[in-house]
């Protein structure tokens, strides 16, 4: 039988201002990737592999010095990862390409459809229906993305492919978080990355070789940046936060992400905000505030946090 989050007995939970910090700042860190893959001189599938390639090491070296035994920890849990690295590297060629074809508020925007299928799949797993407040917030986050697709973001059939493979890769994004959440249930979030990011390095550079693209850069900055910023930075809050805070918190906040990523194509390529876009922002802001304001039971669906901190000290 299904319930309300109302009916669900409330339980102590700890305190959730780091998870938040780490998952704002994970998401201010992943805006700014667009714009590192179009400064790239490779390929967008290419970009995609350099971005784990670079980063896996470190992240496997820093859990490794941590003593969190990355290969003990993923025993029995090798299914769900090896699948998060292949909707990750799939997500990543699709988005990577898709940016190449669309502004960055688009790509940035369609790239998070995660911000309503993982709260979904949250309520799904938890049985739960959605409480006024958390159904307010999603409403608000719903309108406030319509209104960040308005006229910055461009709906135009010139920008149709980018935003399809945007899109995909969007959805491609929430099968990663689904299986990260899986993982972050008995993992740290350090060697989930890292083996995350390992299993999908080989399918993104054979991918990138098929497709002919030009896999050595002439200038490593830009690949750089986008492995430091965007996986070490960015994907290391964002598996912190996602084992701490419930789908429904995660996804609204990921449309800050084109809030972001529209400020920045602004100054960058003239991409320019409007009202609706300023509009939309401020309705994602109330979103976010509904879902926290509502209470531990609000916002509490499928909160791993509540049962794994200790893994985390």
């Amino acid at each position: 039988m299904h319930r309300t989050a109302d009916e669900t007995i409330a339980t102590p939970h700890p305190s959730k201002a780091l998870p938040l910090a780490a998952l704002f700042a994970a998401n201010l860190a992943l805006a700014f990737g667009p714009w590192f893959v179009r400064l790239t001189d490779v390929g967008p599938v290419a970009a995609g592999f350099w971005r784990i390639a670079l980063a896996t090491p470190v992240l496997l070296a820093a859990a490794t010095m941590l003593g969190q035994r990355p290969f003990a920890q993923a025993r029995g849990l090798w299914g769900a990862l090896t699948l998060g690295g292949l909707a990750f590297a799939a997500d990543l060629a699709s988005w990577h390409a898709g940016i190449h074809h669309t502004v960055l508020a688009n790509a940035t925007l369609f790239g998070n459809a995660a911000t309503l299928i993982f709260p979904i799949y949250g309520f799904i797993v938890a049985r739960t229906w959605p409480t006024r407040v958390q159904g307010l917030a999603l409403g608000m986050a719903a309108v406030g993305a319509a209104l960040l697709m308005g006229r910055s973001a461009q709906l135009s059939p010139q920008n149709l492919v980018g935003d399809l493979l945007c899109l995909t890769a969007g959805v491609l994004y929430a099968v990663y978080f689904v299986t990260m959440a899986r993982a972050r249930e008995t993992m740290q979030p350090l060697p989930a990355l890292a083996l995350v990011s390992l299993l999908g390095t080989l399918p993104l550079l054979v991918a990138a070789l098929l497709l002919g693209e030009r896999v050595l850069p002439g200038d490593w900055t830009p690949l750089i940046a986008l492995a430091v910023v965007s996986q070490l930075v960015g994907q290391g809050l964002m598996i912190y936060a996602l084992g701490h805070l419930s789908p429904l918190v995660v996804g609204v906040a990921l449309l800050t992400q084109p809030v972001v990523a529209g400020a920045i194509g602004w100054i960058a390529y003239d991409e320019r905000l409007g009202l609706p876009d300023f509009a939309g922002a401020l309705l994602v802001g109330l979103a976010l505030v509904l879902v926290r304001k509502g209470g531990p039971q609000a916002s509490s669906t499928l909160e791993p946090g509540a049962h794994e901190d200790h893994k985390d000290q």
